[in-house]
């Protein structure tokens, strides 16, 4: 290479199933059928209506040009509604909504608002990768904090308070959790903002997966006084099908959207208002909708269950989310595992340790996945077993 890269890049390993999706589309090309069911990517479709909306309004010729670096009022009305009738909770439209390009969007602005070098980042463990490399890309030093199963997955408070504090700027927190499925509770998110108020740490709570699967969706803003300390971010991809459409949004006080939109302001030109208007459209859906979701994911998951079962992992019935969790056998390598259920039985299941180290062990599973491809899975697993 003629021209060296950057330092911050040369910190980030390359995304994890990025590069597994390629070796599989490898493996495909050669003939092999690889029946992936490890990734967390929606395969059914919008609503009608909310697909309707983006065709109708893309024939709009006044709907082409640039767009709001905020967002389009009536998505943030959408998302300040959709607050209100499912949290309790008011969000000012015009002040305390920033739309995303997809709430990993929101992980990197963040990240670059907030963060300097020589700054520390507590950092779940498991934990989406993401909140990592964001991090080592603003230049800050990343300090792991614990979940462990023993905890309910749950921050350890008194361990976290033992960690050099004083140069912490954010706390990145996601319930409910991937990829454990662990639910948040009022009591969580109450200790969760008195003890960033404590260090004057920025709390940012990763919530798309709230009504996947869970009787009890939260907000980490219902605390009093949770917008002095924390942000939220939330996503249409997982409850609305919608993961490729790239809508998020970040909720919080005004005084720290604004900080965001002056990096995110530099960085694009606003989203395509079709997409922003369909958007909008998902967010009025009714409830029947998330009851018609979950349903489904249910029968998926009695036979995620059943493949768990066939692996002879142990694994959570009351978790939330759109994955099963499952500790694997005492004395198995998990890594090992999934590359022998790969090129033996052709099926990518995820490895629990690309979450960090307390995801050593454990491997994950989709719920993403028709009853006939988990059927085909557990199939070939069973055949190849052994």
């Amino acid at each position: 290479m003629i021209i060296k890269p950057s330092n911050r890049i040369k910190h980030i390993k390359p995304y994890y199933f990025a590069k597994k999706m390629a070796e599989i589309s490898e493996m495909n090309a050669n003939g092999d059928d690889v029946l992936n069911i490890g990734i967390g990517s929606p395969d059914l479709k919008p609503a009608y209506k909310v697909i309707n909306t983006l065709v109708e309004t893309a024939g709009n010729e006044e709907n082409h040009g640039y767009q709001s670096y905020k967002g389009i009022e009536e998505l943030r009305t959408g998302f300040s509604n959709w607050y209100k009738t499912n949290f309790s909770i008011d969000i000012k439209a015009n002040e305390e909504i920033q739309i995303l390009a997809g709430s990993k969007e929101g992980i990197m602005h963040i990240a670059m608002s907030f963060l300097d070098k020589g700054d520390k980042v507590l950092v779940p463990d498991p934990g989406y990768p993401t909140y990592t490399s964001a991090s080592l890309l603003a230049g800050a030093e990343i300090l792991k904090y614990d979940l462990t199963s023993e905890n309910g997955w749950y921050p350890d408070f008194d361990s976290i308070e033992k960690l050099e504090l004083s140069d912490v700027k954010i706390m990145w927190v996601n319930y409910p959790h991937m990829p454990t499925g662990a639910k948040g509770s009022k009591q969580l998110f109450e200790r969760l903002i008195a003890f960033a108020k404590k260090h004057r740490i920025l709390l940012v709570n990763d919530n798309p997966y709230n009504f996947i699967l869970n009787d009890t969706p939260l907000s980490i803003l219902d605390v009093e006084g949770a917008k002095d300390v924390a942000l939220e971010l939330v996503s249409l991809s997982k409850t609305y099908n919608m993961a490729g459409w790239r809508i998020g949004a970040l909720i919080g006080d005004k005084k720290y959207i604004d900080e965001v939109i002056k990096f995110k302001s530099n960085m694009d030109s606003g989203m395509f208002k079709p997409v922003q208007l369909a958007g909008t459209e998902a967010l009025n859906l009714d409830t029947q909708w998330i009851e018609d979701i979950n349903n489904l994911y249910r029968k998926r998951r009695t036979k995620v269950w059943e493949i768990m079962d066939i692996l002879n992992c142990n694994y959570d019935k009351n978790s939330s989310g759109m994955f099963v969790w499952g500790r694997v056998e005492s004395g198995i390598n998990e890594e090992e595992m999934v590359e022998n259920i790969l090129h033996k039985a052709k099926v990518f299941i995820t490895p629990g340790r690309i979450f960090g180290e307390n995801g050593k062990g454990y491997v994950r599973i989709s719920l993403t996945n028709s009853i006939s491809k988990l059927e085909e899975a557990k199939s070939r697993i069973l055949k190849n077993k052994g």
